[in-house]
């Protein structure tokens, strides 16, 4: 009996556990026939809209005469249409976004879905991106974006998005650019139905860079097409970049069909007249998708068409005839050139519009890093529209009268610049040959740039421009130091016509002055824009002149020359190209270089040798490699070996007698430096800008009042010395942190390079940290800029100069000397490998009777199967041809040593492509031969 009540007992228990399973079932069957009847009804509501399904090859729309007989149309099951849905919306399936309302601004926004942190791990944080979602998406339940770049940089699909009240005309001519080129595209308005998304759909996974040149020549030929299209189009393009960002996800887009959105007529898919389609699922299924081969002949078809317009340059002006003009052209030249739109081509002003404009190289730099581009415009663009006018910058008239003119358009000017009020002023001095060439240079045009090295005197030649030109001036500058200097060479240099002995008074605003003359006054750039509005100054001058007008292309500096209307501008620098590829606006602003000096040939006609002290530093070569810069930079700093290196040589120099200038980028450094210097030296000056003004001023006093025969080394940040300081007593330059850009190394080295009496050698310490990739490639930067400004040189405590440092053209008929002359060993350092020039080399090195060993990029790091293959076969060659070769996943470095003592060391692979702009530098040190082969031995093990 028990035995029976058991058995019944777990019959029941079985009985009940099938009725849950079957009542979870019945509840699922419901859900979907509920769900099913809602796609019915919301489609049902939309189905007298209208009766056409359009092509997505934008053709004529075709009728359906029976959806029924459609693959998938809207009496499809949920899950045939969904499983059509993630055919065509394919990207990240690892995770999705969801929309969310912030709390406290209220504001919507996205955010990856997360799974909860009971089941989140740093290798799966977020919700994948399933049909359940899809499901919740269409339903109304959720609000899901999708990441369309995968993981490994490619993607299904293309969107453009446009957005703004004029966004049907945007869709309109894209519409027409894809239809020309048969280029399959879907419509959909957005989930706001205050813009559209335009779709293009691939039929495999392709490079998202590929997909991104067709979204960006499509936007370029719709531009040629209607002007008014936004240069930000090109940021609206989904995906946004070429690769995934270092630890991002890249941008995401709203998807399509979502019920709350399709309830008001939105997230639908939209014919020719803007009406939603009838069957949204029958037109999905109809979509054509585009072939990989199809993609390339878009692109190269497209960039065909566009390459007459975009650039603006005079080679691009063939793609305009004299029909995209009127006869005459009214332009009004005032602080902008204004010219009248009336009958001038979308063509035509699409032209004039990119002349005014240029790739952001700020933007292809992240991009490259695998860095967020959000935010980061992708085309600067520097003109201004209204209904009637378009207003480019005043520094491209010639540009545009030179394009008029040469399609025989005649230009119709109307000058509204302010003439200014007559100086009565002369010039007292003498100027060199060359500096009174830069002056009738200049003197030439309304406005330009002088481009001249330090020493150069443009301060001097910038006086005698206004004593030419006698109208009264403001002078743009950035710091107070440059101010005062300028104050200085006017009382020097500058005089009234009516006594030859009347100083003329000059006005300043900035710096703790506001003495405004409205005849010769100086101002800083920071004090004339203020809260978003210009000082009015700006307006009573008929000439300008920007000091280091390399600056002007700040955002706020740029909007002082925008609201000024002088007759003359002008520009003065040393460098002017800009590190972060914003030097474009300097000449729109300014004007072309009318004058620009040969730095070489300067530096040769100087009274003085220009020499290169290489110092290698003992940096930890063991520092993390994957550590960022800002990281290593703090291990820099705050490393003691190297900061005695540098005091060594710091002390060792001022035992010449000389003079130097110590430089680093972190206050923090300074203070080290100075608190070491001063133990082992009398006089040691700080200058920075975080110390005040005062502190600086009291310093300089200080030194001008030095005996000419106590030598003094100042320690300072680039920033705050680095441009516009002016002691030409200084001969020796400390480089205690590294820099790359050529343009700061000219500044920091012309700190040099100003004439002083008895000076007759400057000498640059570079402290080069060769044990750490990403400072090694910084320093073989400013190997390249030593060779264009004339170094030599010349290794520690070495008697004579030995070498110019070498370029790619001229480095191997002395290299070869050394290979010839070797006995022993020869190490060979060459990461990249070329047949071109081991074909060319192999000879000499095979009568070599040296044994020689060569290290290089392990092939089995090459991604690329035909590439690695490649490598293979050369590494083969040369071991064949008797070679010792070390392949090694770490090396980066490029040399030849010779012998154990004689070093080639820079940016030239002996046995790899070679470039003219790469550089190598002979040193003879077999202490540094030693530290290195070492470093070689690592690698091999």
């Amino acid at each position: 009996m028990v035995k029976e009540e058991r058995n019944l007992s777990l019959e029941n228990q079985k009985l009940k556990q099938e009725n849950k399973l079957l009542k979870k079932e019945i509840y699922n069957l419901k859900l979907a026939l509920k769900n099913a009847q809602k796609y019915s009804e919301i489609e049902h509501s939309n189905r007298n809209k209208t009766s056409l399904v359009e092509s997505n090859t934008a053709a004529p729309s075709k009728a359906i005469k029976d959806n029924s007989s459609s693959a998938i149309n809207k009496y499809a099951s949920p899950a045939k249409k969904i499983s059509l849905y993630n055919s065509l919306f394919k990207g990240r399936s690892d995770v999705y976004a969801e929309k969310f309302i912030h709390s406290k601004t209220n504001k919507p926004g996205y955010a990856p879905k997360k799974r909860p942190y009971w089941e989140r791990t740093d290798e799966n944080p977020y919700v994948s991106l399933t049909p359940h979602v899809i499901n919740q998406h269409l339903t109304g339940q959720i609000i899901a974006g999708l990441f369309p770049i995968t993981l490994d940089d490619k993607c299904y699909l293309l969107a453009i998005d446009l957005d703004g009240n004029e966004w049907m005309e945007d869709v309109k001519v894209i519409r027409e650019v894809c239809s020309s080129y048969t280029i399959p595209i879907s419509v959909e308005r957005s989930q706001s139905g205050n813009g559209g998304h335009c779709w293009f759909f691939f039929e495999t996974e392709v490079n998202a860079s590929i997909a991104r040149k067709m979204g960006t020549e499509l936007i370029k030929q719709s531009m040629v097409r209607r002007h008014e299209l936004d240069f930000a189009s090109f940021d609206r393009l989904f995906p946004n970049q070429d690769t995934v960002p270092k630890g991002g996800l890249g941008n995401l887009i709203a998807l399509p069909l979502q019920k709350q959105a399709r309830q008001k007529g939105n997230s639908l898919f939209i014919d020719n007249q803007f009406d939603p389609i009838e069957d949204q699922w029958a037109y999905l299924s109809s979509i054509k998708k585009i072939t990989p081969e199809q993609l390339f002949s878009y692109i190269d078809k497209l960039r065909e068409d566009n390459s007459p317009y975009e650039s603006g340059d005079k080679e691009s002006d063939k793609g305009l005839n004299n029909n995209d003009f009127p006869k005459t052209v009214k332009i009004t030249l005032g602080n902008m050139l204004q010219i009248e739109k009336k009958d001038i081509s979308s063509k035509g002003l699409s032209h004039l519009k990119w002349m005014a404009a240029f790739y952001n190289p700020e933007f292809y730099q992240l991009q490259a890093m695998r860095r967020s581009t959000y935010r980061v415009q992708r085309v600067i663009t520097c003109h201004e529209e209204t209904t009637s006018q378009l207003l480019l910058p005043r520094g491209l008239k010639e540009k545009v009268v030179d394009l008029l003119e040469g399609l025989n358009i005649f230009v119709k000017i109307d000058d509204v610049r302010n003439k200014g009020e007559k100086l009565s002023v002369q010039f007292n001095g003498d100027l060199r040959p060359e500096q009174a060439e830069a002056v009738k240079k200049m003197n030439n045009h309304d406005t330009g740039v002088l481009c001249g090295s330090t020493a150069f005197g443009k301060t001097i030649a910038a006086i005698d421009l206004i004593a030419e030109k006698k109208v009264n001036t403001l002078i743009l500058v950035n710091k107070v130091s440059l101010a005062n200097q300028w104050r200085k060479r006017m009382q020097e240099f500058m005089m009234t016509e009516d006594s030859d002995d009347e100083i003329v008074q000059v006005g300043q605003l900035g710096g703790g002055k506001k003495t405004l003359t409205n005849q010769i006054d100086i101002a800083l750039l920071q004090s004339l824009y203020r809260k978003g509005e210009v000082h009015e100054c700006v307006d009573n001058y008929g000439m300008i002149i920007v000091d280091e007008c390399h600056h002007i292309s700040a955002f706020s500096f740029e909007n002082v020359l925008k609201k000024a209307n002088p007759t003359y501008v002008y520009g003065l620098t040393a460098t002017p190209v800009r590190k972060d590829g914003h030097h474009p606006i300097i000449h729109m602003q300014c004007g072309d270089i009318r004058y620009q000096d040969d730095v070489k040939k300067v530096a040769e006609e100087r009274p003085f040798s220009h020499v290169l002290v290489p110092r290698f530093t003992p940096l930890d070569p063991t520092l993390n490699r994957d550590a960022n810069l800002q990281s290593v930079y703090s291990d820099l700093i705050t490393n003691e070996s190297r900061n005695k290196m540098i005091v060594e040589d710091i002390v060792s120099n001022s035992k010449e007698n000389r003079n130097g200038l110590v430089l680093s980028e972190r206050i923090e450094h300074v203070k080290t430096i100075e608190t070491l210097l001063k133990e082992e030296l009398e006089h040691v000056y700080v200058l920075s800008g975080s110390q005040g003004k005062k502190k600086n001023e009291s310093v300089m006093n200080n030194l001008e009042n030095l005996p000419e025969n106590s030598c003094f080394t100042i320690v300072s940040t680039g920033k705050y010395i680095g441009e516009g300081f002016d002691e030409s007593r200084l001969d020796s330059l400390f480089l205690a942190m590294p820099i790359s850009w050529k343009g700061r190394l000219q500044q920091y080295a012309g700190r040099l390079h100003r004439l002083h009496e008895g000076k007759s050698e400057v000498r640059v310490y570079d402290y080069a940290d060769i044990h750490v990739p990403v400072l090694e490639r910084m320093y073989q930067k400013r190997l390249k800029g030593y060779a264009g400004m004339g170094y030599e040189v010349q290794t520690h405590n070495q008697d004579k100069l030995k070498q110019l440092i070498f370029d790619g053209d001229n480095y191997y008929d002395s290299l070869k000397q050394d290979l010839v002359g070797s006995v022993n060993h020869i190490l060979i350092s060459s990461p990249s490998l070329s047949q071109k020039q081991i074909d060319i080399i192999k000879g000499d090195l095979s009568l070599l009777k040296s044994k020689i060993t060569i290290i290089t990029k392990n092939s089995d790091t090459i991604k690329n199967a035909e590439h690695r293959q490649y490598k293979i076969q050369l590494i083969t060659e040369l071991t064949r041809l008797g070679f010792s070769v070390i392949n090694s996943d770490s090396v980066y470095q490029r040399y030849v040593i010779v012998d154990h003592s004689i070093i080639w060391y820079g940016s030239i692979d002996l046995l790899g492509r070679q470039y003219r702009d790469s550089s190598f530098m002979r040193i003879e040190s077999p202490v540094l031969a030693r530290e290195i082969e070492q470093i070689t031995k690592e690698n091999k093990k």
